[in-house]
């Protein structure tokens, strides 16, 4: 029902999709270069706020100009690790290192690693994103990667997954104290 009259004003759905998904064929006739957009004002006040506009895309030339411009610097960058005495090619960006990245930026979360000198700091909400994220790269890549990717990728998921579980249920355990670890009184 798109539109109902009311005691003196009209109230009109502006929803451009219905409850199945299917596109409004009232909102297509409805939407015109003289329409005006929908003010903020006019949303729903249950509804989540609106996330930061996006700024406009770059150009073509914008991207062609930032590429060359990272190209160029990358290669800085490598010259002067050949002049080091390392190789570039350790700075070179792989599927395994990818993963290995997020591998241990979970194990820092979940506090099973840390800094050099550091404490550990465990953050559960990012380890549980970061495992998240690797186990929608598998759903994602599935049938795209060779064994030795896939095999890297399914170690990684369960080693994570069970240190989540080993963290958790260790964080929900009370503490323990002398005389209930060694069951005497």
């Amino acid at each position: 029902m798109p539109k109902k009259e009311q005691e003196g004003f009209t109230v009109t759905d502006r929803r451009l999709f219905t409850s199945d998904g299917e596109l409004r064929s009232e909102t297509v006739e409805e939407s015109s270069p003289a329409a005006p957009a929908p003010s903020p004002e006019a949303q729903p006040a249950a509804s989540s706020p609106d996330p930061a506009p996006m700024p406009p895309s770059p150009s073509a030339a914008e991207q062609h100009e930032q590429a060359e411009a990272y190209r160029k610097s990358a290669k800085e960058l490598d010259t002067r690790v050949e002049l080091s005495g390392h190789s570039a090619k350790e700075l070179e960006m792989t599927f395994e290192r990818f993963l290995a990245s997020l591998y241990m930026s979970a194990m820092l979360q979940l506090g099973l690693m840390q800094e050099q000198g550091g404490q550990p700091r465990i953050d559960l909400i990012g380890a549980r994103q970061t495992i998240d994220t690797l186990s929608l790269i598998a759903e994602k890549t599935k049938g795209n990667l060779t064994s030795a990717e896939e095999n890297f990728l399914q170690n990684c998921l369960y080693e994570l997954r069970m240190a989540y579980v080993e963290v958790t249920n260790a964080l929900s355990r009370p503490p323990q104290t002398p005389t209930q670890a060694t069951g005497t009184d």
